[in-house]
């Protein structure tokens, strides 16, 4: 599941693009669903499970498909206009603007029942203590390798422990001839997205962008574009780009998420994965990414009985397993991520990488989450670009940010 799109509402975690409308109709056979996944249409294995949550709750769903960012903008709008979805997907970090404008009821006032998600990935939805709808999975960051540069390079993945052996790994790669590593530090969420590894793993802080923590992962990543780790065009990859880079065979490593599995199995060459290292050893926090199942504020709320039904149909273990397969997510509870795993041993280090990760909008950030990742996002732009040394980027990031 690719990360795109930014605007007004930033957003990671849909992709593709769609367009449409609906309205929730007052019709007590039919029920509204909006989503964030265009690239499924009714015949994919998503479209039919959210059919089927219909069927089981004894109404027909109309399912409208918008692309991230239009959907969070057009549920402002018609929450406004008193025409809210019954049931809405939606991308965590939009959650808590949503919360904002008053437009999401609380799972506890639905009595829905969250106790056995993960605390940090329910964190993403949860302002004030309460969470604002049911996780439909997660998915995050980690490290894919290229088994076969690294054995030309006499690199084992396992030394790879800091950000000192990354960097000596980086160096033997070079040295033998082959690329380094690839990622995404494009002006965009997912800039940002890839950076907070790095920012996190160093200990930073995101309401004070240009401690000497934060200053130190922008110093990584300037130093391994001017050594010729990392290409230059990081600056304008997505982490699709990015991907087809690494895909090429032609990268030693590639920072990328759980939704690329399935390209990695399809590249042609072996490869591996490992979490993200922290700077001093460990894995480092990665960002949460995936959607919500949200029930919106309705004038007729007896409608709730019957959304509440499709909510716990979609986010029931044997549809988590089901879902999160075909979405490539690692699931929000422990029970079913183990049946995950059973099933496919390759997420074994995402569902370790999810267990670190954190939320964008988690503690207490909520909606100030944008206005600090933009000037974020173009710090990294203006030190790799070599505008600013890593310092001063990160001096005006905080002062934009309104911290300093």
């Amino acid at each position: 599941m690719a990360l795109t799109a930014t605007g007004a509402l930033v957003s990671v975690a849909a992709c593709g693009s769609g367009s449409g409308s609906s309205s929730s109709s007052g019709d007590s056979k039919t029920y509204t669903f909006w989503d964030p996944y265009p690239q499924f249409d009714a015949s994919s294995d998503w479209g039919k499970r959210v059919a089927q949550c219909g069927t089981q709750a004894g109404v027909t769903i109309k399912r409208t498909a918008y692309d991230t960012t239009d959907l969070g903008n057009k549920a402002l709008l018609a929450a406004q206009q008193g025409n809210a979805p019954d049931v809405m997907l939606v991308d965590n970090p939009v959650v808590s603007t949503l919360v904002e404008a008053g437009i999401l009821n609380k799972t506890s006032d639905l009595g829905l029942d969250t106790s056995s998600i993960q605390k940090n990935i329910i964190g993403a939805g949860t302002l004030d203590g309460a969470a604002y709808g049911i996780p439909v999975g997660a998915n995050t960051l980690a490290l894919y390798y290229n088994k076969k540069i690294l054995a030309a390079a006499q690199v084992d993945p396992a030394s790879v422990k800091d950000w000192a052996s990354l960097t000596a790994a980086l160096k033997k790669v070079k040295a033998a001839g082959e690329k380094g590593i690839t990622f995404s530090a494009i002006n965009t969420e997912e800039g940002s997205f890839q950076f907070l590894p790095w920012f996190w793993g160093a200990g930073g802080d995101l309401t004070q962008l240009n401690s000497a923590k934060g200053t130190a992962a922008l110093t990584l990543w300037k130093d391994w574009v001017d050594a010729g780790y990392a290409p230059k065009d990081v600056l304008n990859n997505t982490q699709t780009t990015s991907w087809q880079e690494f895909a090429t065979g032609d990268y030693a490593f590639s920072e990328n998420g759980t939704w690329q599995l399935g390209n990695a199995d399809k590249a042609g060459f072996g490869y591996g994965i490992i979490n993200i290292p922290a700077q001093n050893g460990g894995s480092a926090p990665v960002p949460t990414g995936g959607e919500f199942v949200t029930v919106p504020v309705q004038k007729d709320t007896a409608r709730y009985d019957v959304s509440k039904k499709i909510v716990t149909c979609l986010t029931s273990p044997t549809s988590l397993l089901a879902t999160d397969t075909t979405l490539m997510y690692v699931a929000p509870t422990a029970t079913v991520q183990t049946q995950q795993v059973a099933k496919n041993a390759e997420l074994k280090p995402w569902v370790a990488a999810v267990a670190a990760a954190r939320g964008r909008t988690s503690g207490g950030l909520g909606t100030k989450y944008p206005g600090i990742s933009q000037p974020l996002w173009t710090a990294v732009q203006s030190a790799l670009s070599g505008g600013k040394s890593p310092g001063a980027a990160l001096d005006a990031a905080q002062s934009a940010a309104g911290k300093g």
